[in-house]
């Protein structure tokens, strides 16, 4: 009798809480939206990364489309190519944090199908392992790296689909004894659906080219570092662009992009009671407000959409946004700036960005600066490289 005379109590209290905290409340505290190897995340190319981080549904798309949407591909105006990228990380904190990537695909000679690979590889540098006491114990170099594959097919002039899998390998404590569990390299694989459209129009009395892409990024099994069943998800996103070209005459072109983005994993709730194996929790169990995020990959997709404790206004934060503007001339010179957005209870990522290209025949260079809005962010002056090698017989289009 007093056992359920206490969990009455505890239930009181517990609904008295509830009342007092509205979702505008939640709606505007941090929460955000985690997942186990964000370095598939980061943007590969330097051309994306002077767009603000857009790139779903690109005109003259390259070797980089792989990772960004394959079905793209099928509109690239040449038979083959590769790319090689490379960005220095987090420069204001550390000075050996890198991200490369390689990316190569090829057509096949009707030019209604094409495969495609890339390498993502991110090193975390030198860490220097301590006990509790503060003792050495070793050195470790951190490091993931994702090999992907995919395949594109064209159903029509205007529309085509691709699809790409990925295997996923992250190592960020060795073998290790970390807080009572053994460490191990956590191992996962993930894939890709890509769709895309694209229609033409007339403005300004020109023609114009428009684009519409869509990308579900790394459906896949969770992760995890440990030798323990609990595992957490990796970053299952959603990718929507939309892309406008316009000739403006024979030697000046214009292209403005967008996307928007949203991972598609559970929200973590508001705990409304902290567990600690005491009685504080109603038979062992931690009481929040929102869903339980400890389900299945496919439920945390489908929840991601309507999980968020604060309601639909949290929802509506969780979607980043990108926008990039593309001009080049002569098919030589590309200026780009763009602009990238996310909530600040979400993140606060929020910059601007800028870059230059240069083709030399079947050469091209993409330079990138990352520039953010708050003082002494870690990304501050964040500089991408990447090296484009065309293939192949060239299009009439070049």
């Amino acid at each position: 009798m007093k056992q359920v005379s206490l969990f009455i109590l505890i239930g009181a209290s517990l609904t008295a809480s509830m009342a007092q905290i509205s979702k505008s409340d939640l709606a505007g505290q941090l929460n955000t939206v985690t997942t186990m190897v964000p370095f598939l995340t980061i943007t590969p190319d330097s051309r994306s990364a002077g767009l603000g981080d857009a790139g779903v549904a690109l005109f003259s798309p390259d070797a980089n489309s792989v990772s960004w949407n394959m079905s793209n591909l099928l509109n690239a105006d040449k038979k083959s190519g590769f790319s090689l990228s490379y960005a220095p990380w987090l420069r204001q904190l550390v000075s050996d944090v890198g991200f490369s990537y390689l990316s190569c695909y090829s057509k096949s000679k009707s030019g209604n199908s094409v495969i495609g690979g890339a390498i993502r590889y991110f090193s975390l540098g030198n860490i220097n392992f301590t006990d509790f006491e503060g003792n050495p114990i070793g050195n470790f170099n951190p490091n993931e790296f994702s090999l992907e594959s995919g395949y594109g097919t064209r159903f029509s002039r205007k529309f085509s689909m691709g699809i790409n899998l990925r295997l996923i390998y992250s190592n960020i404590a060795g073998n290790r004894v970390i807080n009572g569990a053994n460490t191990k390299a956590g191992v996962s694989g993930a894939g890709d659906v890509n769709l895309l459209y694209r229609t033409t129009g007339e403005v300004l009395g020109k023609n114009s080219d428009f684009s519409f892409g869509v990308n579900i990024q790394n459906i896949g099994a969770k992760m995890t570092y440990t030798t323990r069943e609990q595992r957490d998800f990796i970053p299952t996103n959603l990718k929507l662009g939309v892309g406008w070209k316009h000739e403006i005459d024979q030697y000046n072109k214009l292209g403005v992009y967008a996307d928007i983005n949203k991972l598609l994993v559970p929200t973590r709730p508001f705990y409304l009671v902290a567990y600690d194996g005491s009685d504080s929790a109603i038979n062992g169990v931690r009481q929040y407000i929102g869903n339980d995020p400890n389900v299945s990959v496919i439920q945390g997709m489908i929840q991601s959409f309507y999980d968020a404790p604060g309601g639909m206004s949290e929802e509506l934060n969780e979607w980043t946004g990108s926008f990039g503007t593309e001009y080049w001339y002569d098919n030589k010179f590309a200026a780009r700036v763009g602009a990238f957005y996310e909530n600040k209870n979400k993140g606060g990522r929020q910059y601007a960005t800028f870059g230059l290209g240069l083709k030399y025949q079947k050469v091209t260079i993409d330079l990138a600066m990352l520039v953010p809005f708050a003082r002494r962010h870690p990304l501050q002056n964040q500089l991408r490289f990447s090296l484009l090698f065309d293939m192949g017989v060239l299009s009439d289009k070049d």
